[in-house]
């Protein structure tokens, strides 16, 4: 069973220690993931076992299968347990479609998208609201002032649409300068940012981490398994995924996102250590991650329950000090994926 912590210094909120992704969940063939989706009736047993292992903390976004994970998320989350008994996040700000006003994070966006969340959720309100990158971050759209889009999701945490306030991927100084424009202005400031951070993109130990280490900002890390990587998916090279996911369009965003020549070489040690514990490399994974003590619920994703008790397991491996530098030392810096425009 997973323990539960806080949602770190900054809230009461408290979480499973891991993360349920639902990025994989809503109608097959529809978004950028449509080719690896499940549906409803696939994803059932998933949730089901997440919750009987004490996993009750979900994370959603409304670009997921243009909002068919959040229905598929929502219809199953209020048939299987009472409203108080989960924590449901979501993420607005990702383009939903051709018009101008679509996307992005600017007032009119951001209240509307909230609602829209809503809507296919079917809830009344989102316990962890989350911005899918900075108001700046994503590549055309508008560019809102930050007093904007902060007075905003202050405003839909005072209406009681959303309780709690998270951010994603960005640079560490346009999180701090958030930070600090909501609190000169009395609004409502993150508790938490989710960010790109694994055994073979490590850039966000510069700046990302430390600061939000030292503010009280609860890190939940997306891609733990680097898309399939560290779970052991492409065998040494991109040209030999082994599922679904690893074959299908979504290689490409893979390939795009890890570029480092020590790539392989920390996935091959990442195999060494499992096979030298008798567990899989998947739980290597994410026990390294969760080592950190600045890392509080990273976000995985899985297709199999057997994945999913696998990972849950990972929650009590404690990887030995000698393990933990061989898996690090391959790591050589790379160029932040946000200069080259998105992570």
């Amino acid at each position: 069973m997973l323990e539960s912590v806080q949602l770190g210094r900054n809230a009461g909120l408290r979480v499973s220690r891991l993360c349920l992704g639902t990025m994989n969940f809503g109608v097959p063939g529809r978004g950028h993931q449509g080719d690896w989706t499940l549906g409803l009736d696939e994803a059932r047993p998933i949730f089901k076992a997440a919750l009987d292992q004490g996993l009750y903390y979900f994370d959603c976004a409304d670009i997921y299968g243009i909002g068919a994970s959040e229905e598929v998320v929502g219809a199953l989350l209020n048939e299987l347990l009472p409203r108080d008994e989960y924590v449901l996040a979501t993420k607005v700000s990702m383009p939903m479609g051709r018009g101008a006003n679509q996307g992005g994070l600017s007032r009119k966006h951001v209240m509307e998208g909230v609602d829209a969340c809503l809507k296919r959720l079917g809830h009344d309100y989102i316990d962890h609201l989350v911005i899918h990158r900075h108001p700046h971050g994503v590549p055309g759209q508008a560019q809102p002032p930050i007093e904007e889009t902060l007075e905003a999701l202050h405003d839909v945490v005072k209406a009681g649409k959303a309780l709690y306030l998270g951010a994603s991927s960005m640079f560490a100084w346009q999180f701090a300068e958030l930070q600090l424009t909501a609190e000169m202005n009395g609004w409502t400031r993150f508790v938490s940012m989710q960010n790109h951070y694994n055994l073979v993109y490590r850039e966000e130990e510069r700046e990302m981490n430390p600061y939000c280490a030292k503010t009280g900002v609860a890190l939940t890390p997306w891609s733990p398994l680097a898309r399939g990587i560290l779970a052991g998916s492409f065998k040494g090279s991109f040209d030999a995924g082994s599922t679904d996911r690893s074959k299908g369009q979504d290689r490409a965003r893979t390939e795009s996102l890890y570029r480092g020549e020590h790539t392989f070489t920390v996935a091959e040690r990442v195999v060494e250590v499992a096979e030298k514990l008798g567990v899989k490399p998947a739980q290597v994974s994410v026990a390294w991650l969760l080592s950190k003590p600045e890392v509080t619920s990273p976000i995985v994703g899985v297709s199999r329950v057997e994945q999913l008790e696998q990972l849950v397991a990972a929650s009590q491996l404690i990887l030995d000090p000698a393990d933990v530098a061989y898996l690090e030392e391959p790591y050589r810096p790379v160029e932040n994926l946000l200069t080259l425009g998105s992570s």
